[in-house]
């Protein structure tokens, strides 16, 4: 593991390794989407992670998918996320907020307006979505019009700034994992006739649209891109042309100069390797059921340059001490993933605390 111990520079970032606490959603925002009470601990706690990305943030009402996520678009967001990058900064990490666009992964349920989702087309994803009375089927969403696509590229843009304002190191850019971005992507999800459906470019249209809105308004040095080539989260199907579809967008992102390029990686290798070639800037790989014995492989193969850790460093607040003295790991609780309170929340022990409470009995 010697190599993911050696320092790198990542946007306006000095790193002093290559691990960084993936994103996760933990549904503890307060309900007008204020991170919650205990946000600044939670992520301070981990401040030893590097670099920090934040559960998925919804840049508008439109945005919100899921129950107590929080926002990024008033005054109320950027004051409460304001005590969480003092907090992660002080304690010596860096935090990239991530933008999620939710799009037709809701319910009105769950959202302040109680609207219908919005989507490229309307086409519901055939999948659950858990609300205050249970798991409920999604609706049909309704299909964004032209107009419609240009007020959301707006709200990126606004949300992106806040962030800044709120004191963040800069943006991830959520284009994965089922979301509005990754609809438009998707061969399924998108049936449009206009310029954002049918060919590659189109599909990919409003991807770059939304990072180039992004990057006008606060630099690509603070701007960092997510992808999850191949994977069927949300209902999504990239079709025959997916990995042609990547190596496009991958190739136009690369234009831009961002801060890093971060892949949610399932399995196909060549493209993978394609990418690498195509993205000569950092380069994040999230490969799910990674083990740690295999932590360092990518960036010891040259085709990572940071490694993205969800679970473990929920787990864990202290990862990086433990694996560097070789210490064994606290065991993540499933049932504490999401809710309120802090229970598998900021309760998890580091070495230290453990050692002080065996010292007590």
């Amino acid at each position: 593991m010697e190599k993911i111990w050696s320092k790198t520079k990542i946007g306006n970032m000095e790193l002093s390794h290559r691990l960084a606490m993936a994103p996760m959603t933990r549904s503890r925002a307060q309900e007008d989407g204020t991170p919650g009470e205990l946000a600044a601990l939670y992520y301070a706690q981990r401040a030893t992670m590097g670099l920090l990305i934040t559960e998925g943030t919804q840049p508008s009402d439109d945005g919100q998918g899921y129950l107590w996520s929080p926002g990024i678009y008033t005054d109320k967001h950027i004051e409460g996320w304001k005590k969480v990058t003092d907090a992660v900064h002080e304690a010596g990490g860096y935090v990239y907020i991530q933008l999620m666009h939710a799009g037709r992964m809701s319910h009105p349920d769950n959202t302040p307006h109680h609207r219908q989702p919005v989507a490229p087309s309307a086409i519901a994803p055939g999948v659950e979505m858990f609300t205050a009375t249970g798991m409920q089927d999604i609706p049909v969403p309704r299909e964004l019009s032209q107009e419609d696509i240009q007020t959301t590229i707006a709200d990126f843009r606004k949300a992106a700034a806040a962030a800044i304002e709120a004191g963040a190191d800069g943006v991830e850019i959520h284009g994965a994992n089922g979301y509005l971005i990754n609809q438009f992507l998707g061969e399924n999800s998108n049936t449009r006739t206009d310029e954002y459906g049918g060919s590659i470019e189109n599909r990919a249209r409003f991807a770059m649209e939304v990072t180039k809105a992004i990057v006008e308004e606060i630099g690509a040095e603070r701007t960092g891109f997510r992808i999850s080539p191949g994977t069927p989260l949300g209902g999504i199907q990239d079709g025959e042309q997916g990995p042609e579809l990547y190596r496009y967008l991958v190739k136009e992102l690369a234009q831009l100069d961002l801060a890093y390029l971060h892949v949610m990686h399932l399995g196909d290798e060549n493209l993978l390797q394609d990418i690498r070639s195509i993205w000569q800037n950092p380069l994040l790989v999230n490969r799910a059921g990674r083990t740690l014995d295999d932590l360092s492989v990518d960036i010891d193969g040259g085709l990572a340059d940071l490694v993205p850790v969800g679970v473990w460093s929920l787990a864990n607040p202290d990862l990086v001490e433990r694996l560097q003295q070789g210490a064994p790991l606290n065991e993540a609780d499933p049932t504490t993933f999401f809710g309120l309170g802090s229970k598998g929340y900021t309760d998890y022990p580091t070495l230290e605390e453990l050692k002080s409470q065996e010292g007590l009995h």
